[in-house]
């Protein structure tokens, strides 16, 4: 199930902009402490560095993506996610926008 929506937030009204702007998210916290971004991925290839644990959810759009370690490239689309391990890499292809939840773990 897609997550649609978050309630009583905290969120840093400063984006993030990552790859001249490929890449722009925001982050908040839930009231129970919990750290999220919610962003946009445009058309782009990247590779993106962890520090802690990521659970990358597909909210819209679609991507490819590849964890360190593997040469197999993964679809993800609407309602699909995937793991990233602290202080890891996964590369990303996107055609058009995917927009994402990362759950920090």
């Amino acid at each position: 199930m897609t997550t649609t929506q978050f309630d009583n937030v905290t969120l840093t009204t400063k984006a993030n902009v990552y790859f001249d702007g490929k890449c722009v998210s925001h982050s908040f916290t839930l009231a129970d402490g919990t750290k999220k971004s919610v962003g946009v991925v445009l058309a782009a290839s990247l590779t993106f560095g962890t520090a802690a644990a990521e659970i990358m959810e597909c909210v819209g759009g679609a991507c490819e993506y590849k964890l360190a370690g593997s040469d197999t490239w993964v679809k993800q689309a609407e309602g699909d996610s995937f793991n990233v391990p602290a202080n890891s890499k996964f590369d990303i292809r996107v055609e058009q926008a995917y927009h994402y939840i990362c759950h920090y773990a």
